[in-house]
């Protein structure tokens, strides 16, 4: 293997290739999220036609097309080359690794995923590149220049994060979906049974579960398209004037519902006249909401307590309970999208890990601002400040 000189490093990245996986432009897409859902180490295939490559599928872009409001119906049966990326990194096999890394890191933010496709110098498709593994690479062999080793160790360590909350994701949304989803098949498969002997009482008690499990799996979608709207800048903001009074009255008869038979008491504390504010009131309901639902999922017993205050010219609004609690190492985590405190596999409670991320981006949307008090084993408070008055009142997209 070659290593670095007096120029820099000159090992070409066709020596570091770890797959070959390709897909023809016609093959269907349920055919190729077969082969993804099939095993755990393929990432991306490259699309190739006659020889040469003419796109890239990786695996979070199917999941995100497939697992989209009628995914598999809109897209299962078109040919991958539909969905595919079709503007690829492709590198010749002879080219140099830190060349290669640089165009990578060059690219554009939506960009950015780490696999790269290698030709050969003729424009032959000869395989699949990881980015982390080319940086981890070029770490190594830059040992000689303590400088430039730095700074790949630096790039190494930002793609082993992206790497991480693509894992992560990965791993909760699997987690997450296949809960409703086989709920919803067995649900469908025992109202047939119900139908064929002509149980009308069955029918309404399944009819009634299969609800509640297309509604939580419309919810944790909704979730992943809110936090794409927002990260796109896409998300539309109206400003009203609304009384935050009622509407956090209201949600809290939702959080009684949600807290169930458990022994937890939902109070409300407001001063006695009505609160009005200029904000968006559905942005509002949803932050107020995730927060509150988040409370009452993570309190056994006690308490979950929704006030209002008035701080100079300014709204706070408090969701605080007394559940579990957030240890100090943890808090960090909770506005990183995917970033769960709870392990995907062991976790005991439902959820993307996408809510408080949403919450803080949504509450920045209507120039307000999240922040938060917990004590482990003794509860967590929320706290959402917002202006009483905002100047750019009006319909608006950000």
């Amino acid at each position: 293997m070659q290593t670095v000189n007096a120029q820099g490093n000159v090992l070409p990245v066709g020596e570091l290739i770890i797959s070959n996986e390709q897909a023809t432009p016609q093959t269907v897409v349920n055919k190729v999220a077969e082969r993804f859902f099939s095993t755990t180490d393929v990432d991306a295939i490259a699309v190739v036609e006659d020889n040469e490559p003419v796109g890239l599928i990786t695996r979070t872009k199917l999941l995100f097309t497939l697992f989209r409001r009628f995914g598999f119906e809109l897209y299962g049966k078109y040919p991958i080359i539909a969905i595919a990326e079709t503007t690829p990194l492709i590198v010749p096999e002879n080219e140099r690794l830190d060349i290669v890394i640089d165009k990578a890191l060059e690219r554009q933010p939506q960009d950015i995923y780490d696999e790269i496709i290698v030709t050969t110098p003729g424009g032959a498709y000869k395989g699949l590149l990881s980015v982390k593994q080319l940086v981890i690479q070029q770490s190594n062999s830059l040992a000689s220049n303590i400088l430039q080793k730095e700074m790949a160790s630096a790039r190494a360590r930002e793609l082993e994060k992206i790497n991480q909350v693509k894992s992560q994701f990965l791993a909760n949304v699997t987690h997450e979906l296949r809960s409703p989803v086989n709920a919803i098949i067995g649900l469908a498969e025992l109202l047939r049974m119900s139908a064929e002997k002509g149980s009308i009482e069955q029918i309404k008690e399944r009819l009634s579960f299969m609800i509640s499990s297309a509604t939580n799996l419309r919810a944790i979608i909704t979730n992943i398209l809110d936090l794409s709207k927002l990260e796109a800048g896409k998300m539309e903001v109206s400003f009203l004037e609304i009384n935050a009074t009622a509407l956090i009255s209201e949600i809290a008869e939702t959080t009684r519902i949600l807290a169930g038979k458990k022994p937890v008491t939902v109070k409300v504390e407001a001063p006695p006249l009505p609160i009005m504010i200029s904000t968006d009131p559905v942005k509002l309901r949803q932050i107020i909401m995730n927060l509150a639902s988040n409370a009452a999922k993570f309190t056994e017993q006690g308490e979950v307590t929704l006030s209002l205050s008035i701080i100079g010219s300014r709204l706070e609004i408090a969701v605080a309970d007394t559940g579990i609690g957030i240890k100090e190492q943890d808090i960090d985590k909770l506005f990183i999208a995917f970033g769960q405190v709870e392990d995907a596999k062991t976790k005991q409670h439902e959820g993307t890990g996408l809510g408080l991320t949403i919450s803080k981006n949504l509450a920045e949307l209507i120039n307000g601002s999240i922040t938060i008090r917990s004590a482990y084993g003794k509860g967590t408070t929320f706290v959402v400040s917002l202006p009483l008055q905002n100047n750019n009142a009006g319909q608006g997209e950000l």
